[in-house]
């Protein structure tokens, strides 16, 4: 026979699950209420994330018989990070002022280069087109002018063209040359706001770091005692999809941006460390960042002829066979693997709803989401000793 108090154990069960469902609410809509502000907080996070088993590494180590403290570890990252920006400042930023330097001399160059000889040659070659193309229009040149040879159908005077475009070009800089000041302080000013965020960013990120484990704590105390072993599973299930997505894809972008240096450097394209640092960024995007920086290393190298292009074109597809062959399963590795339709879709969906930001944070949202739904699913799935005892009482 039941106690009396043992007749409200339901009802109290229900009691917590109601304020823990409470609760969870309440936080979900924190977080919609203030969406706009979760942007440093998210990168904080992803930081913490980033380098908590560095953090974990260092904590282990013992200095005169006593433990290194997280924040000690933290600073200690902290100080190689801002190490290794100062070197690269130092190292790359002279070569980067240089390839930009370049494109500016070629562009200055190109400009130059437009004499009414090498105009007429242009001419020759875009009325020669044109007329394949069924196109009549005869391009009148600077000595067909000076000549007075006629032209047949419509012409096209193309010294007249760029001289109106070269008006247009001083009268638009003349135009808008009082708003050098403006533009001046709002680049100042976005610099400066850039720095304190980004010292804002890593110092939630420490915070994060240093209470982890409070944190972990803090959140699983928000879900029913029953529950709490399918809690800390899932958890790890999470960790180990994330630290795939996350830290495995960082891993990848940098072998990309390092194979992709060695490839410009061998085959001598131009603006090679330009091109590289553009494709180390836009590896952080799976699959569109990767055909966005191709494009221009193609078209670069075929502005050279097209044996250079075909070469390096053949280079960049086996580096990405590479990540996707050998790459892929041994850095993110099995639990991380999320179906390229999942990506694509996650990628539209995040640029469309919060812009480049959304796209960089898409995946890893991504993966979060999908090992929760894979966790459920197989959670939901009869065990086979279910299965068994299940053909076995259908047979009496």
């Amino acid at each position: 026979m039941l106690q009396p108090h043992e007749l409200n154990v339901p009802a109290e069960r229900r009691k917590r699950l109601y304020i823990l469902a409470g609760l969870w609410l309440t936080v979900a809509l924190i977080l919609a209420l203030f969406h706009s502000v979760l942007l440093p907080f998210a990168s904080a996070a992803l930081i913490a994330y980033l380098v908590h088993p560095l953090v974990t590494r260092i904590t282990q180590v013992k200095v005169r018989g006593h433990y290194i403290p997280r924040w000690v570890g933290i600073l200690l990252i902290y100080a190689l990070f801002f190490l290794a920006l100062y070197l690269f400042f130092i190292a790359m930023v002279p070569q980067l002022y240089r390839e930009l330097a370049r494109i500016s001399r070629d562009g200055v160059a190109f400009i130059n280069s437009l004499t009414p000889e090498r105009v007429h040659v242009l001419a020759d070659r875009a009325e020669d087109w044109l007329r394949a193309n069924g196109i009549p229009v005869a391009i009148a040149t600077p000595e067909d002018i000076r000549t007075g040879v006629p032209s047949t159908g419509f012409s096209l005077n193309l010294e007249q063209v760029i001289q109106d475009v070269a008006a247009s070009l001083t009268a638009l800089t003349r135009e808008h040359l009082g708003d050098i000041v403006t533009v001046s302080r709002n680049i100042i000013t976005s610099v400066v706001a850039g720095v304190f965020m980004m010292f804002f960013i890593l110092m939630v990120a420490a915070f994060f770091s240093i209470d982890a484990q409070a944190i972990v704590r803090y959140f699983l105390s928000l879900v029913p005692a029953e529950y709490g072993t399918d809690a800390k599973l899932l958890l790890e299930r999470i960790d180990r999809s994330l630290s795939g997505v996350v830290r495995g894809q960082v891993t990848i972008c940098l072998v990309n941006g390092v194979l992709t240096f060695v490839g410009l450097l061998l085959f001598g394209v131009k603006f090679a460390f330009l091109l590289a640092t553009v494709a180390t960024v836009f590896s952080l995007i799976p699959i569109f960042g990767t055909i966005l920086s191709s494009v221009p290393i193609v078209l670069i190298a075929l502005a050279d002829g097209f044996q250079k292009g075909f070469a390096i074109l053949l280079w960049i597809i086996g580096i990405h066979a590479l990540e996707a062959y050998f790459l892929n399963p041994k850095i993110m590795g099995s639990a991380a693997r999320i179906h390229p339709v999942i990506v694509a879709f996650s990628l539209i969906a995040g640029e469309k709803m919060f812009g480049l930001v959304g796209a960089l944070f898409a995946v890893p949202v991504a993966s979060l989401v999908v090992a929760c739904f894979d966790y459920a699913r197989l959670k939901a799935q009869p065990t086979l000793a279910e299965v068994q005892l299940e053909k076995v009482e259908t047979s009496k």
